[in-house]
């Protein structure tokens, strides 16, 4: 225990240390809030390929990037008077404790879902949106979740109410009709109606994902995955740069690659 308080503690000195205005780092110092927000998003995004990928050394080193930017924003606040380190850790606990009354309190549960419904109350409670109506509850997941993620919560959110296909054929009609006016909208010369079109497109494929327990974003991710390792053993087969092959050539070469990434596997 006290190695990991003494270890957090380097942290939020060499922090303090870098957004010095005697002696710091002309990088940190011009950071605002705002300005490493990307970084956030990035981060994350790389502890989730590092926690997949199972390299241990390669999790610790995301999961502390992810950990400066936690830090690095407390220092800002901080600075300002806002809020600090401390303010968020004894909130996230306080928090925990209020959510999990099952373990804090005398609350029985019987099930994971109990303890998710049990965790959707307080939590509303908390945020004061009791009586919100649905739609602005909705509103909050499209403003502050990626967009797959947010259509899945959203489009779950709804069906929970009823607002749902009565089978699964509603939601494949409901496709090809998307389709169909997509290669419509696609005919006119209207960007904003096409990506509107598109859009919607994508929408009904993560319900579908949704009907068939199936997660758009690891989906999607995937096939980048996927895409790229067959890239990589299409460029090992070149012999002359990339860009003098032909459309049927790189045909050619993609097949192999994923015949050979199939049989890898």
């Amino acid at each position: 225990m006290n190695s990991t308080l003494s270890a957090l503690q380097e942290l939020i000195e060499i922090v303090a240390k870098l957004r010095s205005p005697e002696g710091g780092c002309p990088w940190d110092l011009a950071q605002t809030p705002e300005t490493l927000t990307p970084y956030i998003v990035e981060e994350a995004y790389e502890v989730v390929d590092a926690i997949k990928g199972g390299d241990k050394e390669a999790i610790i080193d995301e999961l502390g990037d992810l950990l400066l930017q936690v830090v690095l924003q407390a220092q800002i606040a901080s600075e300002a008077n806002d809020f600090t380190l401390a303010e968020v850790a004894e909130n996230i606990s306080k928090k925990m404790i209020r959510r999990h009354p099952h373990v804090f309190g005398d609350v029985k549960v019987n099930s994971t879902e109990e303890v998710k419904q049990n965790w959707e109350i307080i939590k509303a409670a908390e945020i004061g949106e009791t009586n919100d109506l649905l739609s602005k509850r909705l509103g909050r997941y499209a403003r502050q979740l990626p967009p797959l993620l947010a259509a899945m919560k959203i489009s779950k959110k709804a069906a929970a109410v009823g607002f749902e296909w009565e089978n699964v054929d509603g939601v494949w009609e409901k496709f090809h009709e998307e389709v169909g006016e997509f290669e419509e909208a696609l005919k006119s010369e209207d960007k904003e109606h096409q990506q509107a079109e598109m859009g919607d497109i994508l929408f009904v494929l993560v319900q579908l994902g949704r009907w068939y327990d199936l997660n758009p974003e690891q989906a999607l991710q995937g096939t980048n995955h996927r895409f790229l390792k067959r890239f990589a053993l299409l460029e090992a087969m070149c012999d002359r740069p990339i860009s003098e092959y032909s459309l049927a050539e790189f045909e050619e070469m993609w097949q192999k690659a994923k015949a050979k990434l199939a049989m890898d596997n």
